[in-house]
């Protein structure tokens, strides 16, 4: 039997050619990276060349995304399609000229907000949530016009649920999980779940374990009943998988996610400087070769093939298809039925 198309939501991984063998081996046919945390516009364009560097030595292996199309013509050529997208809007400055530019050089996912305030919307880990700010609205706007997708996966709860409000074309939240299931501070509420649901949104399921019940020790099977109750929430086409993968990074790494230039302090993010490093992944899920796990578990406690099949790709090929193009072009949509 064939697998299913695989596309994972987010990945932040120490970059190798070692990676990129293991995604082939995995597989997956396409993956979101971070390509900016708190960078400028000018040191985002410096990683972009980083970015084009490695495409250029490992074509056989990986190469840019930009279109829905890109996915199929990754699982036709046996390598993974890259696409860009930013933790954080610091790479848009306050000018917001730059989002088009942005999105011509191949970025197609951008945070409103990490775990702080921003220009546009509150971070998760703010005491107050004022909501989205008079900039955000226009950059909501000028994001739906050129096709750059709105993530919400670090705000907070009023600003979530005014950005899908606000926005004309549906948003995502491209890595997180219910707060159902685990109640840390960036899993969603069942409120958020049913909005983005009904907005036509989407949500990728969080790998990393400070996001899962029983942390690293989550089984496998609690993790799929977890996918399946969420799917009853929003809709089986509106899942997919967003797992978060930092494989290979350094622990120092996790304080340039949560600390940036904002603060000379150490913020410690889920709670206790316990949590100031990376955690062991699941056995289950140590890197890209253990997609197959999640699609097993998801076959094992009932799911159809169809909806497996959406869950570990088709669904967010459809929704790229109709995010990444200018919001009068639906051109994209043209060969999306093949992910079905």
């Amino acid at each position: 039997m064939p697998h299913s198309y695989r596309v994972d939501g987010l990945q932040y991984a120490n970059w190798s050619e070692d990676i990129f063998r293991q995604m082939r081996e995995g597989q997956v046919d396409a993956v979101h990276v971070t390509i900016a945390y708190h960078e400028d516009f000018r040191e985002t364009v410096q990683n972009i060349e980083q970015w084009n560097r490695w495409f250029e030595m490992y074509p056989d292996l990986i190469f840019h995304g930009r279109w829905a199309d890109d996915v199929l013509i990754a699982r036709e050529t046996n390598r993974t399609a890259i696409f860009f997208g930013f933790q954080n809007p610091s790479p848009m400055e306050a000018d917001i000229g730059l989002i088009e530019i942005l999105h011509t050089l191949g970025v197609r996912f951008m945070q409103l907000s990490y775990n702080n305030q921003s220009l546009l919307a509150t971070g998760c880990y703010e005491d107050e949530d004022m909501g989205i700010t008079r900039m955000g609205r226009q950059v909501i706007k000028e994001m739906n016009r050129v096709g750059l997708v709105i993530d919400m996966s670090h705000s907070a709860e009023r600003s979530t649920l005014e950005a899908i409000e606000i926005s004309t074309r549906p948003i995502a939240i491209t890595h997180a999980n219910p707060a159902f299931w685990h109640p840390a501070l960036r899993n969603k509420s069942d409120t958020v779940l049913k909005a983005l649901g009904q907005s036509g949104g989407m949500l990728g399921f969080s790998v990393y374990p400070h996001h899962l019940k029983d942390k690293s020790d989550c089984s496998l099977q609690s993790f799929c009943e977890m996918i399946a109750r969420t799917a009853e929430l929003m809709g089986p086409e509106r899942v997919g998988l967003g797992t978060d993968l930092c494989q290979n990074q350094p622990d120092s790494v996790v304080e340039w996610m949560r600390v940036g230039r904002w603060t000379k302090e150490i913020d410690f993010g889920e709670g206790s400087a316990s949590d100031a490093g990376f955690p062991d992944m699941p056995n289950w899920f140590r890197d890209n070769r253990d997609f197959g796990q999640i699609e097993s578990g998801l076959r094992n406690i009932g799911f159809s093939e169809a909806e497996v099949s959406g869950v570990m790709g088709g669904n967010w090929i459809k929704f790229f298809a109709k995010s990444f193009g200018p919001s009068c072009d639906n051109a994209n949509q043209n060969n999306v039925v093949a992910a079905q």
